[in-house]
């Protein structure tokens, strides 16, 4: 198992060698290399795990993970879920009320067998892949996970008109996602990256009250067992970045420039004990432009990280499966093409 801090330290290492780590978001193009759907690997983990084993081979990055899916806990815990065979498990808002958390408490998310398809195919890439490539794993955030089971509206609602209720829930929603944790553990999993995309629209305060305190107590659990942790919130985050780093994960995984994040300027608001990974545009030249743009954003991006030894090139967020493969290989080529300068 990692140590803690291993992230920054092993990104700090690279960085003596002159090079970078390059861990890009990149489970769904990994469908075009197989030609697999994306129903068929989230409900299939052997075809799940021929996807990322695919990309693995393909492009040798230094941290992966399996395909980003923020419906696995909400679908487990019993909320409606539909599948598309092309598209991302949505979780259908539905009627919802605080009377339903005892009968939620008592759930075993550990016996869903969606879940336990996830918690397989890390174990199969923990077999499978080679030990130079980190194996990570996504679960979702304690107050995402809460929107979803209340609604998205309900919960940023909620923060004002009944923040006991929403704690109430949230601290539900933490030990949830702490029984996947321990599963993922056990399976093999280095690396666990907490997904909160809707606590963007959360002020710092309620940020820190219905997300941040709840990532922290994850992350002294994942400590324990030896894990390292990143926390990934999508949209402008330049408000948040000191409650995220302030939890104790190894690393902040933060949206592009385009979401109106500084990557430099966040840089500067965190120590080298905390990575910073990031930031290309998942949606900009990577997906609709040609590898001569990619090659030039890349390039841009790793001369303005220069100065910080805690730098992880990657994506703003997990990259479209529209993706070009062709895009793919122009961002690995020219970061590993990248020398830091002395």
């Amino acid at each position: 198992m990692l140590a803690r801090q291993t992230l920054a330290a092993r990104a700090r290492q690279a960085y003596a060698q002159k090079r970078r780590l390059v861990a890009p978001l990149m489970g769904f193009p990994g469908l075009r290399l197989t030609g697999c759907t994306i129903k068929l690997a989230q409900q299939n983990y052997g075809e799940h795990y021929r996807v990322i084993k695919a990309l693995a081979e393909r492009f040798q990055p230094d941290l992966i993970f399996p395909l980003m899916d923020l419906a696995v806990e909400a679908n487990a815990l019993g909320r409606y879920t539909l599948f598309p065979t092309d598209d991302s498990a949505t979780v259908v808002k539905g009627h919802f009320t605080m009377d339903e958390l005892a009968t939620r408490r008592r759930i075993n998310i550990g016996f869903d067998s969606r879940l336990l398809g996830y918690v397989e195919t890390v174990k199969l890439m923990s077999i499978g892949l080679p030990e130079s490539i980190l194996r990570g794993a996504y679960v979702t955030g304690p107050y995402s996970l809460a929107a979803l089971i209340m609604g998205a509206d309900e919960a940023a609602l909620a923060t004002i008109a009944e923040p006991e209720l929403l704690t109430e829930l949230c601290q539900l929603c933490t030990e949830k996602i702490e029984e996947y944790v321990r599963l993922l553990v056990a399976a093999g999993a280095q690396v666990v990256c907490i997904l909160e995309p809707t606590a963007v629209m959360l002020g710092p305060a309620q940020f820190e009250e219905f997300s941040a305190q709840y990532v922290a107590h994850i992350t002294q659990s994942c400590r324990y067992a030896g894990l390292a942790t990143i926390y990934h919130t999508c949209g402008n985050t330049m408000h948040l970045i000191r409650a995220m780093a302030a939890t104790g994960v190894d690393g902040i995984s933060l949206d592009s420039a385009a979401a109106g994040v500084d990557l430099p300027a966040a840089a500067r608001l965190v120590t080298e004990d905390t990575a910073i990974i990031g930031n290309l545009n998942p949606t900009g030249a990577i997906l609709f432009g040609q590898p001569e743009q990619v090659r030039a954003e890349t390039a841009a991006l790793l001369q303005s990280m220069d100065p910080y030894p805690n730098f992880i090139l990657s994506t703003g967020c997990d990259l479209p499966q529209e993706t070009p493969v062709d895009n793919i290989q122009a961002l690995m080529e020219t970061a590993r093409a990248h020398t830091v300068p002395t």
